[in-house]
Order: structure tokens, then sequence, then C-alpha cells
């Protein structure tokens, strides 16, 4: 006995597609003997002709333009995520097959425009059939390209397996089955990018089709909290920002130790290794820091004769670190530091190991970033570092150099104002 199999076949005799094309009644005419349950698999770049989505416009500034984030960059090649939320190379911008000097964008909106596709070819050729538009994308990991779903309409996109069972029993936990994307793959096994032909008919899944349209491609797309690959190389270090406020929820102890790794990696002179970082987990030690250093801050301030009402407005810029459900004390010690006979030279030894332990603590708040973990750096200790030493109870020669307060950010940062580098930088 034979098992389910499926037919694929691509769609031959379709015309150059224009702007203000009857795509549904040139797919209808060409397919033919369409029937219920029919997927047909739609090449985007035909979808986006039809719709008017060619522009004369340079292919750079079309990728800027349809550019939400820069994911990662190599040479000229950018990877980004669209205003769509896809992640893919060059934004889907296309300059093969059209005029020179145009270029073709993606469909505004891939579901819709699967939608209305569906809708034309149910009312034409009268069958209840499935639409499914792709565009060609990389994969992280794995060489070459594939087509993937990027709009459908009357198709499940994802079969979750969660709590089945496979045939030894066991219970499946995170299998979600990306059919709609392994349709598109299918259907460009015979569409193939140099044969010309932008659309495939696929028989055999009538499982998958649906009545009602659907969610759409849409749902394929991983949510930016879920996401462990969020952030690619161009901008793993713009994701660090300054969190001052925090949810309750827990820090995860393995994250802030990677997140030490990471600054155990910064420079130093004298291939030395001068920094230790205190971590405080409990709201005693917490508390116990934070009280002491702000007995210390008050009693300078009245010291050097500021009111009641200034002492209150400057203390409060400490607040973040009370707020911070864990905070990261990262400590300066001197021991490979070299001594010189005159003042001058022994403050830029200093000076150097001070540099190391900034750069240390960049690297601590870019790998927080990096683990979906907000942070503010907080300068306060370095004020009264015998008072935070001696709260800490640490070993002689600690010097804490400031406090991170590290939690999940109770909100998301407001935007960073863009910096032109071309105004901080002098190029001899």
């Amino acid at each position: 006995m034979s098992g389910p199999s499926i037919s694929v076949w691509g769609v031959d005799g379709l015309p150059e597609v224009a702007a203000g094309a009857d795509l549904g009644a040139l797919i209808a005419d060409a397919a033919g003997d369409l029937r219920d349950g029919d997927i047909v698999v739609v090449t985007s770049k035909i979808v986006s002709k039809a719709e008017g989505r060619t522009v004369h416009q340079d292919r750079e500034a079309a990728i800027d333009a349809e550019t939400v984030r820069v994911v990662a960059r190599r040479g000229e090649a950018r990877i980004v995520e669209t205003r769509h939320g896809l992640v893919m190379a060059a934004a889907g911008v296309d300059a093969s097959n059209t005029p020179a000097g145009t270029v073709v964008l993606l469909p505004e909106d891939p579901d819709e425009s699967a939608r209305r596709l569906r809708k034309a070819l149910r009312t034409r050729p009268g069958a209840r059939v499935g639409v499914i538009i792709t565009d060609t994308l990389g994969r992280a990991w794995r060489v070459g390209q594939t087509d993937t779903a990027i709009g459908a309409a009357g198709v499940a996109p994802v079969i979750d397996y969660r709590g089945t069972e496979d045939s030894f029993g066991n219970s499946l936990e995170v299998t979600l089955a990306a059919v709609a994307d392994e349709i598109a793959a299918a259907g460009d096994l015979v569409k193939r990018k140099a044969r010309g032909v932008p659309v495939a008919v696929v028989r055999g899944l009538a499982d998958l089709v649906t009545d009602e349209d659907g969610p759409g491609a849409a749902a394929l797309i991983r949510a930016s909290g879920e996401d462990m690959f969020r952030y690619g190389g161009a901008e793993v270090v713009l994701a660090r920002r300054t969190v001052r406020d925090f949810t309750g929820a827990p820090v995860d102890a393995g994250a802030v130790r990677r997140g030490i790794a990471a600054a155990l990696t910064a420079p130093a002179p004298h291939h030395s290794t001068p920094w230790r970082f205190v971590v405080l987990e409990s709201a005693e030690a917490r508390d116990g820091l934070c009280d002491a250093m702000l007995e210390a801050w008050i009693a300078d301030l009245r010291a050097d004769g500021f009111t009641e009402e200034q002492i209150a407005r400057r203390v409060r810029r400490g607040e973040p670190l009370r707020r911070a459900p864990l905070i990261v004390v990262p400590c300066l010690v001197l021991d490979e530091a070299h001594t010189y006979p005159d003042a001058g030279r022994n403050a830029s030894e200093r000076a150097m190991f001070t540099v190391a332990m900034g750069a240390a603590v960049e690297n601590l708040l870019v790998a927080l970033a990096a683990e979906g973990l907000g942070s503010c750096w907080i300068s306060s200790t370095l004020f009264c570092q015998e008072v935070a030493a001696r709260a800490m109870g640490v070993p002689e020669g600690w010097l804490p150099m400031g406090a991170v307060g590290v939690g999940h950010p109770a909100s998301s940062p407001a935007s960073r104002p863009p910096r032109d580098p071309d105004d901080f930088t002098l190029t001899l």
C-alpha cells in the first residue's frame, strides 16, 4: 500500500506581467484545471509587478527605504529587516528581469496580496484553493537559498505538533512545522529561477487548505522577544541602551555569568587581568550597598553647601540601582600596575588600567543586551570607593568602579538620537 502523495507542477504560458494586470485571471487561464484543495504558489515578483511596485530608483537607495534595521553587513551585502518583519538580503529589492534603472520591491502587504489573489481565483475557476506568495531567502548556518512563504491565504501556515506523541510514545514539546515554507520550497523545485516559470500548483495537501483566509505568512515571523538570534553583527553594539526601569522578573544568573565572561575578553595593560566583579543578587546586599552610598553622598553634598532640596534632586540619580533586581559592581585591581619614580607616569599607568576597566564594562553591557537584559551604569561608587567596598565586604585592593543595575526592561527605551561620526572624528 502506498502512502500519501502530492503532485507539484509549474504553470507555463504566463505573459510578462505589467502594472495593473489582472493576475488572478492570468493565472486561472494558464493553470487550467484548478481543483478544490489545490495550493497555488506564486513568486512575489509578478505580484509586485501587477501591483505597481516597480520603481525608478537606485538599488541601494531602495534597500535603504525598505529597511527597518540592518542585521548584518559584509562589504556591500546587507541582511536587513524589512517593514514586513522579514529578515532577508537586500530587503527583497530585486534588480533582475526589470528595465534598466528600475527595481522591484516586495508587495506592500504580501498577506493581503494573497487574500486578493485567492478571492480572484475562487471567483474565476470557482475552486477552493490556497495561495502562497514566495520570495527567496538564505538561511543562517546553511549554504544556498530556498523559497519561503512571505504571504499566504487559505493555507494553514504552521502545524503545531506540541502535545502529540511520536511513534515511540514520547510527547513532542517544541515541534512546529512551517508547512507554508515547505510548500514554497516544493513549488520552487518546478518553478526554477532560470526557467521563467513564476507559478506552481501543489495538489494533495487539501487538508491544509482552509475555508477562512487565516493568519497568513505573518504567523511565521518569530516575535522579537522570542528570537534568540535577533541581534546581528552590525547591531549588537547598538542594542546596548541605558535602562532605568525594570520589571520584577528574576535575572538569569547564567546570563550574567556569560556577560562577565565577555567582560573578561577586554584588553588590558601588560597582559594583566585587572577586573573583578561583585554580583549582588539578594535584596539585603543591594540595599546595604545603596544605603551606604546614599549616606555618604548626602554627607558630601551637605559638606559642599547644597540645600536639602538640591540634595534630594541629586540623589534621585541613583534610584535606578534601587529598582534593579540585580547589581553588578565592577572593581579594578591594580596589583599588576607598574610603579614609577614620578607621579605623572604613575597617573598615566593608573589611567591605562581605568580605560581597560571601561572596556570590560562596555563588553558586559553589550553582552547583557544580547541576552535580552537591560542595564544601566551608575558612577556613584567612584565617589565613595571605600564606603562601597566596606558595604560589600570585598577583598582589600578592590576598587569599585561604578555599579551596573541589571534586569528586564519595564518598557522599550526611547529612541536614540542619530549622531554623525564625522562630528566626533578628526581624520589626519
